[in-house]
């Protein structure tokens, strides 16, 4: 019933950009925090970014000032907005929620891969 779906994926060069977007159903979006993981072969999955319902972002020191984590409740979205993408960036990007502070829901992932 709960999904996460998660798009905007693909290949993009070094210095370029992408927007990713995580379409959510079957839970309450305004009253949930959300999250953006990724993981590529062989390393754990690391969590990117973090948005709590009032709309405070955390985000991972790899990433800061390059990602933008943002949510739109009216859509039950929430966005990673990628900038000065490097190679190092290339994983299966992942939305993740923890509804009510009890289950966890993760979405299928999305691939970017990031080279030249």
């Amino acid at each position: 019933q709960v999904q996460l779906v998660e798009s905007g994926g693909g290949l993009v060069q070094p210095g370029g950009s992408l927007r990713l977007s995580c379409a959510t159903s079957g839970i309450i979006f305004s009253m949930n925090a959300m999250d953006w993981y990724r993981q590529t072969p062989g390393k754990q999955r690391e969590l990117v970014a973090t948005i709590t319902r009032g709309g405070i972002a955390n985000y991972a020191e790899s990433v800061k000032g390059r990602f933008t984590i943002s949510r739109d409740n009216s859509k039950s979205t929430v966005y990673l907005q990628m900038h000065s993408l490097k190679p190092q960036d290339t994983a299966v990007y992942y939305c993740h929620t923890l509804s009510g502070n009890i289950i966890e829901y993760w979405g299928q992932g999305t691939q970017v891969t990031v080279s030249s």
